[in-house]
């Protein structure tokens, strides 16, 4: 058994490949605070690194998959503004807090692990941010989305504006951040935002599960090179993800797997792989 890191503000378990990180503030609907913040972004580096992790899922505790960022670090980032003698260099530290928030959840997209966001009830602001960098997203029917940033008066600034367009059509995304109006279960279903809507939070649970198990089946090498050119595709053009994915099965193809694979499937059982 190893053991497993500890946070303030996740709870992370692991299982049969399957890590489950849980946003851990359900008394404050699980907004962002500092700690969370950083917290992510160190968990889910853990996860990358870690090789008996093979997928991850992302959910949250309580009535809330998240609240977006908590109101007090935003106030207390926006009181650095009054009280700063050069607007200058207040703009300078801010681009710099920015790029800071930007990394932790980038993080998130960066873990060579498939993660599956399991959302229930609201997902605002930051949640929105969040989900944007996990690989697939699910949620049960009680699932409210909004781009909250423009009724705060701000431009979203962590991640939804870059990525969602690549995930729901790019009007519809204007749409979403134009107006902060909220998206139900059924609609983020119809526009593409998640890919299924189940019941309940507990089938929701079931059912992501089930899906981690799938994934945690296959050759963990193959995921992982599957992964990387799918996020490679989003930001280069066709010819130049041809090339590198032939350059990188020219040296990361596993022979070992593929004969792991077909033996397993003439002989109608699972394949195991190594990690």
């Amino acid at each position: 058994m190893i053991k497993l890191p500890r946070y303030e503000t996740l709870s992370l378990s692991l299982e049969n490949h399957i890590a489950q990180v849980e946003l851990n503030r359900p008394d404050k609907a699980n907004a962002m605070n500092a700690p969370l913040w950083r917290e992510l972004e160190e968990c889910f580096n853990w996860l990358d690194e870690e090789p008996l992790v093979r997928v991850v899922v992302l959910s949250g505790a309580g009535k809330h998959f998240c609240a977006g960022i908590d109101l007090e670090m935003f106030a207390g980032i926006a009181g650095q503004h009054s009280e700063a003698s050069d607007p200058a260099r207040f703009a300078e530290t801010f681009r710099r807090i920015i790029l800071q928030l930007q990394g932790n959840l980038s993080a998130i997209e960066k873990c060579r692990k498939p993660v599956l966001a399991a959302i229930h009830g609201s997902c605002v602001g930051g949640g929105i941010d969040m989900v944007s960098c996990c690989d697939m997203r699910y949620c049960s029917a009680d699932a409210k989305f909004s781009i909250k940033e423009v009724d705060l008066g701000i431009t979203a600034d962590v991640g939804t504006l870059q990525r969602l367009p690549y995930i729901v059509s790019e009007g519809m995304v204007r749409e979403l951040a134009y107006t902060g109006r909220m998206v139900y279960a059924d609609e983020a279903a119809d526009i593409g935002l998640v890919n299924r809507v189940f019941e309940t939070p507990e089938a929701l649970r079931e059912g992501v599960l089930e899906l981690a198990a799938t994934i945690a089946s296959k050759s963990p090498l193959a995921v992982r090179g599957t992964k990387e050119m799918l996020v490679y595709t989003r930001d280069h053009s066709v010819a130049d993800s041809l090339n590198y994915v032939a350059t990188w099965n020219a040296g990361m193809l596993s022979q070992v797997d593929v004969i792991k694979s077909v033996e397993a499937q003439m002989a109608g059982k699972a394949a195991e792989y190594d990690d």
